[in-house]
């Protein structure tokens, strides 16, 4: 506020998010959890249903979702006050730090007030337009980026919150549970990703339904173990893409028919 007037980025940034009738954010209690591929895998989804969709990388230091996108050698292109988000594919644009320009090698020393200062600006500058879904990207834990996000964006829709299906996932998932109970956030509901299946038995069965179920929040469902998810991501183009009818393929569509069905639901 400025003299009792709302400051003008401010203006911007609720007038831009304004157009987007469905804002998401991602969350995960620790890094390692898969939480960008599943963040890309629905981005990818949401658009290959005819939804406008886009994605923001909100990891400042670590931003992915441009290789896992095959994007990371596009970069933005509009005026000072105005940034074009990349096109991906039709109804998928994307926006991250890494679409900059920085040298990808090279470590982003920045301390808190330069990073939420862009995060911000990505929110208030990039021109998404008329969406249907944004889905944001946040780095691993309850730092800066991820309370800039939820104080930011007033109308969030909800978060999701991915952890992986060992015991120790409750530890995890209450973090992220307890910032968004915090901040007033809904809770779209917990997703078990790399879970056991028949063929392959590395991290567990169960961990993330049992965390949902103590913590009180709906379970979107579990993604189990598929060998192509890194590589396909790698690549630049999700496994939702090219797998779908797999049974990981299925399980994320169910994710999404049920995020798509909750956001529904609070405007029935």
């Amino acid at each position: 506020m400025i003299k009792g007037k709302e400051n003008p980025q401010d203006t911007k940034l609720r007038e831009n998010m304004s157009r987007i009738k469905y804002k998401i954010a991602v969350l995960s209690g620790k890094g390692g959890v898969g939480k960008s591929t599943v963040s890309a895998n629905l981005a990818w989804a949401l658009a290959m249903k005819d939804l406008r969709t886009g994605i923001l990388d909100a990891d400042v230091h670590g931003p992915n979702i441009p290789k896992m996108l095959g994007i990371e050698e596009r970069r933005f292109s509009g005026s000072d006050n105005e940034i074009e988000p990349v096109e991906v594919i039709p109804n998928l644009l994307a926006a991250s730090v890494a679409n900059i320009g920085y040298d990808p090698d090279a470590a982003l020393i920045w301390r808190g007030p330069m990073k939420l200062g862009l995060i911000k600006q990505f929110l208030s500058d990039i021109v998404w337009n008329d969406l249907d879904f944004l889905i944001v990207d946040t780095p691993p834990g309850t730092g800066d980026e991820v309370l800039t996000i939820g104080q930011e964006i007033k109308d969030l829709t909800g978060v999701i919150i991915v952890t992986t299906p060992q015991e120790v996932a409750l530890l995890d998932s209450r973090k992220s549970a307890n910032f968004a109970e915090k901040l007033e956030l809904p809770v779209i509901g917990v997703i078990e990703n790399m879970a056991d299946t028949d063929e392959l038995k590395v991290f567990g069965f169960g961990g993330g339904e049992k965390a949902a179920e103590k913590l009180g929040l709906p379970f979107l469902g579990r993604i189990g173990l598929d060998p192509r998810m890194v590589p396909a991501g790698d690549n630049g183009r999700p496994f939702i893409a090219d797998y779908r009818d797999e049974p990981a393929g299925k399980q994320l569509s169910e994710i999404i028919d049920r995020t798509i069905q909750y956001c529904k639901g609070i405007n029935a």
